[in-house]
């Protein structure tokens, strides 16, 4: 048994900077070098997609992904250093929440190798 934690991160007003949906956009315009490619794996369509980019560099002030317009060798999409940076911080900040989830989950609601009795029926 394991407890299922979904992590992003929010602004003061709320608003949605980055989490699991912009950070698979990233991931895959590095694999694909294509936003449409991105968006396709994604299962998204190529608008919000490219909003998802938008939004986040917006927010950071910084360009995540540079794209160039041809067929050339160096044509396509490519993230940028700064774009790198994010993933691989994020993905250590997910890892390390859910590790931490898991364990605490583990300290509250295990004994004994026994789950603690969750069913409503069970506590009589």
């Amino acid at each position: 048994m394991e407890v299922k934690v979904k992590v992003w991160i929010e602004d003061d007003n709320r608003n949605l900077v980055f989490g699991s949906g912009k950070n698979e956009i990233l991931k895959y315009v590095e694999l694909t070098g294509s936003i449409s490619k991105a968006a396709t794996k994604a299962g998204m369509n190529y608008k919000k997609a490219w909003s998802h980019i938008q939004v986040l560099e917006n927010y950071i002030e910084d360009k995540l992904v540079i794209t160039k317009k041809g067929r050339g060798e160096d044509s396509g999409s490519k993230l940028t250093p700064k774009a790198k940076e994010l993933i691989e911080l994020y993905n250590q900040l997910d890892e390390d929440i859910k590790k931490y989830s898991q364990k605490r989950f583990e300290e509250l609601f295990l004994k004994k190798d026994e789950l603690i009795s969750l069913k409503e029926d069970d506590a009589s």
